[in-house]
């Protein structure tokens, strides 16, 4: 059972409330938990849902049945950027995957996380975004359900900021600017994507931030999280990024291609704290 604390932050707040209305958690995690009794006060005794709290009431969620199914990778070390009682924030490197694509796998990201989750006592971590295997950088990882649910929500309604850095084949002319078109599969090759008319909407927000020789550094945002989305957009405008063979990106010394995620910044959802975490 995963567990949590939290502070009441205002007079005459109830679990109902908090769960239900200011969280929006999801509805099977808040049925177990009303079922299960699992929310309590200091003392450890169940709390009513529709009791009214007094401010600085100290809480703690105990979620029945959060437990992650990735098998732990003692064997790698993660580095660790941002953590509290809700989310981690960890460094990929580049050129593992996120997360398995089956379930004996345990060379991901995510098997690593586990393998530091449990040493903390946890069994639940689940990535709220992610990364290309090609991509390292800033990740987010929810600690419980409902970070999990809320962090999910903020993705789809576009309230994290997610910062990149490229280097991409050719010069850049423009000194900023915004990408607006849609991204859907190519029907011509299995992983790639391309820009088409029937994708799903794609905004990417540029900036350079130094020209070399024959490439330039460019900083992008992302406003949507499309599948390849950054890799797509630079390529379509002539700029593929470097070692990015897929979209037609020049080779690397290493094989890996110049794509990082710099910074992640966002209200958190729980704590209502400004963070922002960068690599």
């Amino acid at each position: 059972m995963t567990s949590f604390d939290y502070i009441i932050t205002e007079d005459g707040t109830t679990i109902e409330q908090l769960l239900r209305e200011d969280w929006q958690a999801g509805k099977k995690t808040v049925h177990l938990m009303r079922m299960e009794k699992s929310v309590t006060n200091a003392t450890g005794e169940p709390i009513e849902w529709k009791t009214p709290l007094k401010a600085n009431t100290e809480i703690s969620f105990n979620v029945p049945g959060a437990r992650s199914t990735y098998i732990s990778n003692e064997a790698e070390e993660i580095e660790v950027l941002f953590e509290d009682a809700h989310i981690l924030a960890v460094v990929k490197p580049a050129g593992i995957a996120t997360h398995p694509d089956q379930a004996e796998q345990r060379d991901t990201l995510m098997n690593i996380v586990m393998a530091h989750i449990e040493k903390q006592g946890g069994d639940y971590a689940e990535h709220i975004h992610r990364l290309d295997k090609g991509t390292g950088g800033v990740l987010i990882v929810a600690k419980h359900p409902i970070a999990k649910a809320l962090f999910d929500r903020m993705i789809e309604q576009n309230e994290i900021v997610r910062k990149y850095e490229a280097e991409v084949d050719g010069l850049v002319k423009r000194p900023k600017g915004t990408i607006k078109l849609p991204i859907g599969r190519d029907r011509h090759h299995p992983l790639r994507r391309r820009v088409s008319l029937s994708g799903q909407n794609a905004i990417t927000h540029f900036r350079i931030i130094e020209r070399k020789t024959d490439t330039t550094l460019v900083e992008a945002e992302l406003e949507t999280g499309r599948t390849h989305q950054i890799r797509v957009h630079l390529a379509h405008l002539g700029h593929p990024v470097k070692g990015d063979t897929l979209y037609e990106g020049s080779e690397t010394d290493d094989g890996q291609f110049r794509l990082t995620a710099t910074a992640v910044s966002f209200i958190h959802p729980i704590t209502k704290e400004s963070i922002r975490i960068e690599k």
